[in-house]
This record gives C-alpha cells, sequence and structure tokens, in this order.
C-alpha cells in the first residue's frame, strides 16, 4: 500500500523508559508514516515497553510521542484513546465475567465505521459465541474480541502486541488477512508489534527491528525476508521462519559408516544365585551339563542348614 503524504501516524522521538533503575528503553526513534509498519525483536529487548510508553501506561523518563501531530507524552490512558490511538495488549486482557457482546456494547463508539454488527460479519466465531463470557472463550476467540474491542474505538492509530501470539496457525492466517485488508483500507495506521516474522512480513512493507532498547535499523521486509545473516544476527531465528520465500533446511549428508571393530572377547557369564536365606543368597546348581572333571558339590555348611553340626566322632 501506498504511504499517504501528510503528518505522520506516529513518531517517537529520544524515548527513554525505566523500571526502576533497569533502563529499558534508551533512546528510541521510530516513525510509522502511514500504513503498517512492523517491529520485530527476540524477547525482553523492549518491544511491550514501548507499546506502553505509547499508550500512557508506563511513564517515559525523556523523550517524546506524537500520533497525528498530537503529543501523547505524559497523558493518562484514556486521554490517549480519546485522540484515536486503540491498543491491542499482548495476553488479550479480555474481562472474564463479561460476555462477549457486553464486552461490544461496552467500548463501542457511535457514528464510527466499526459496530457489533460489522464486528459479528468479521469474525463469526464471535456472533456464534456471542452469550458466552470472556473466561469461556479459546485463546483464538479471546485474540479476535481483543482485536474486536480495539476496532470498535474506531481509532486512527492501532498499537498491537503480538497479536498472533500462541494462536493455531488456521487463526493466525485469519488475523494476518484481517490485518491486510485493515491496510489496503487504508483508513487505520498500525504499529504491529510481533515475534512471528512470517505474520509481521506478510503483513507490514516496511520493519524495524528492536535490540537492547535500542531501534537497529529499518528496512523493507523484503529486505529482511530475503537477508537470512541479518535475521539470525538480530533475531536469532532460522531461514524458514522468514515467510514463504525461505530456504529449506539443507538436510546433513550421511556420514561414512565407521569401521568394524574387533569383537570385543565375550565376558564371562554371571553367577546364578539360589532363593534368598535369612543368611543371603544360597548357591544354586549350575545350567547346562556339568563338566567331566567337575568336583561334586561340598556339603552345606551348619549356616545353611539352620542347624548346629553333629559332634565330632572321638576314638574309643
Amino acid at each position: 500500500m501506498a504511504e499517504r503524504a501528510g503528518t505522520p501516524a506516529l513518531e517517537v522521538s529520544n524515548l527513554h523508559v525505566h523500571y526502576g533503575e533497569a533502563h529499558v528503553l534508551q533512546g528510541v526513534d521510530l516513525t510509522l508514516r502511514a500504513g503498517v509498519l512492523a517491529l520485530v525483536g527476540r524477547n525482553g529487548m523492549g518491544k511491550t515497553t514501548l507499546c506502553r510508553a505509547i499508550m500512557g501506561l508506563h511513564p517515559a523518563t525523556a523523550g517524546e510521542i506524537r500520533a497525528h501531530g498530537r503529543t501523547l507524552t505524559g497523558l493518562e490512558p484514556h486521554q490517549i484513546t480519546a485522540k484515536g490511538v486503540a491498543y491491542v495488549p499482548q495476553g488479550r486482557r479480555v474481562w472474564p465475567a463479561l460476555s462477549v457482546d457486553e464486552h461490544l456494547r461496552v467500548v463501542a463508539t457511535k457514528g464510527g465505521e466499526w459496530t457489533p454488527d460489522r464486528v459479528y460479519t468479521v469474525f463469526p466465531r464471535l456472533a456464534e459465541r456471542r452469550g458466552n463470557g470472556g473466561a469461556e472463550l479459546s485463546g483464538g476467540e479471546q485474540q479476535m474480541l481483543a482485536i474486536a474491542r480495539a476496532l470498535l474505538q474506531n481509532p486512527r492509530l492501532l498499537i498491537m502486541d503480538e497479536p498472533t501470539e500462541g494462536l493455531a496457525p488456521v487463526i493466525v492466517d485469519q488475523i494476518v488477512a484481517l490485518l491486510a485488508e485493515l491496510a489496503d483500507e487504508g483508513r487505520i495506521d498500525t504499529l504491529l508489534v510481533e515475534q512471528n516474522l512470517k505474520a509481521a512480513l506478510a503483513v507490514a512493507p516496511r520493519v524495524a527491528v528492536m535490540v537492547n532498547g535500542r531501534i537497529a535499523t529499518e528496512t523493507e521486509s523484503a529486505t529482511l525476508a530475503a537477508d537470512r545473516e541479518m535475521q539470525r544476527r538480530m533475531l536469532g531465528v532460522a531461514g524458514e521462519s522468514a515467510g514463504q520465500d525461505a530456504e529449506p533446511r539443507q538436510a546433513e549428508a550421511p556420514r561414512p559408516a565407521a569401521p568394524a571393530a574387533d569383537p570385543a572377547p565375550a565376558a564371562p557369564p554371571a553367577p546364578a544365585f539360589g532363593p534368598m536365606t535369612r543368611w543371603g543368597h544360597g548357591t544354586s546348581a549350575p545350567t547346562g551339563p556339568a563338566p567331566q572333571d567337575a568336583e561334586p558339590p561340598a556339603p552345606p555348611s551348619r549356616w545353611e542348614m539352620g542347624r548346629p553340626p553333629p559332634p565330632p566322632a572321638v576314638d574309643p
């Protein structure tokens, strides 16, 4: 989708965020002009912290955040929402006791393009489950509900944090198709934070990579998809994780068989033991034919018989 001219949908300038003494975001600069921009990175790089800072859920230590030319820095979350910014948080965060329909009616705004009826058309599964509570939904259904809840605010800017996390591939495909449709409509600009590189590259024409609280690079999605070394270095992913054009992993060539070693000498047979007595194991008779020169077995001892031996004979 071609980018629209005018004020950028989102501008983040020299943003710093701390959690206590931990310096999580270290001078983030990020611009979403229009359409969809994907933000990818490994776990713990600061992606969710950036989303929370944009939405006013965690204060910025320094820097500035602007959406469609309006300053968001220092505002409360409800004030940011009122300026046309909606949030799909990581982990869905649906209300367990409210039904699907109640979720939608609570957040729906009047006069917008997105209505509960349109949500039920886009997500027919939610229409089937409209009377069920949030805790009764599957993970995929909860994610659909979280996205629908954000769309019903009819935002101009949508912040989505890991919308495909933990979902079955068929649900991921549905969400990717929806994001592509939103991008084609061109009415909602989207910052898509994802670890699913295939999904991110399928939706966004450009992608930024976050490493250790900074934007390490921003490039065309096709460039990142083709650069296996960049994927391994910055994301730690295998080649096939990039999407349809990823190179298949090469099977290892069979190793030549090692020369057969001389057979080891046979180990001597383990001794056979008889039944357990109060003093230990008795000695059982050897198995198989006895050798010709085998000595007769020794008479049982007094310990094996359980009584003392007879007194020795005395010469008269």
